[in-house]
């Protein structure tokens, strides 16, 4: 795996859990993934961010992420409602946002459910690992990914 040539702009992590938003910032701050990383405690505000930011009547003050680490389980609005509007508001119709799927606790059912959705490339238990972050770098975003 080589270094990463260019950071990514934005990843936005949605999860009402503070001490996993805190392990996976550091996380990623230490490996140096993007120059900014949002995070939003649940889907609710996320919608409302990203429909600014990456709806059809963008907001050039809003930055739409390169990658979204989503919870499954949260309070407000769930990782399945968040996906369901997500798609409902045609957020999804451009192919640049990468979701991904984080969770304490994916029973056999929450998996199967998020086969319906398309835009979900995997799903990730939490809290993220380096491993982790440099497969996603690899498999997701090889243009951004210098070869050894």
């Amino acid at each position: 795996m080589g270094e990463v040539s260019e950071m990514l702009d934005l990843v936005l992590l949605i999860d009402d859990d503070d001490t996993t938003n805190y392990l996976n910032k550091r996380l990623l701050n230490d490996m140096q993934v993007a120059r900014e990383i949002m995070v939003m405690n649940n889907g609710k505000e996320a919608l409302d961010y990203l429909s600014k930011a990456c709806g059809d009547s963008r907001d050039a003050s809003y930055k739409c992420p390169d990658l979204i680490f989503l919870d499954i389980k949260m309070p407000v609005m769930d990782g399945f409602e968040f996906l369901a509007e997500y798609q409902q508001l045609g957020l999804d119709s451009g192919d640049y946002v990468i979701i991904l799927m984080l969770t304490s606790s994916a029973s056999f059912y929450d998996l199967e459910r998020l086969k319906s959705f398309k835009k979900v490339k995997k799903h990730y238990s939490k809290a993220l690992t380096a491993h982790d972050v440099k497969e996603i770098l690899r498999d997701y975003f090889k243009n951004r990914v210098k070869p050894n």
